[in-house]
């Protein structure tokens, strides 16, 4: 199990979303999950922009990452993320529906840790989120602090 840590998941399509954090929960991941329905919320609460929701110092944090969002889209977040000196070690897990080939390399050359393509199909895509949740369970990936 992550311990302390905060599931951060940036997806603007809210069935997307609660099909997610269901069956994370489902797979024994029982942090804190919070909803950015675009890329501008998601990079404001990291950067500690204006608005309500501010991260918080030395807390553990994962990112779950659409592609296709509005506002700001996925790569550019990416790219902000990981050109500031405080969260280049924030893990980010691309979780979008884009499986094209050169996508995919884009965004591990920009710094993301893990893509996982969202089947088209129910039953899979709730077995590749249930699977993702027994992965983070296990330890699979190690989260570091935030500052």
């Amino acid at each position: 199990m992550i311990e302390e840590t905060v599931i951060l998941i940036a997806e603007d399509d809210s069935g997307h979303f609660a099909l997610v954090k269901r069956n994370l929960w489902r797979s024994c991941v029982a942090d804190d999950i919070i909803q950015f329905k675009d890329g501008q919320e998601i990079l404001d609460f990291l950067l500690n922009k204006d608005g309500e929701a501010h991260r918080k110092p030395n807390t553990r944090y994962l990112l779950l990452l659409d592609i296709r969002m509005p506002k700001v889209d996925g790569k550019e977040v990416l790219a902000r993320i990981k050109e500031d000196s405080r969260l280049r070690k924030l893990p980010v897990i691309m979780l979008t529906t884009t499986d094209d080939e050169a996508e995919i390399e884009r965004c591990y050359r920009a710094g993301c840790n893990f893509y996982i393509a969202k089947p088209s199909d129910y039953n899979k895509f709730m077995e590749a989120v249930q699977n993702l949740g027994e992965f983070l369970s296990s330890g699979g990936i190690k989260i570091p602090v935030i500052a």
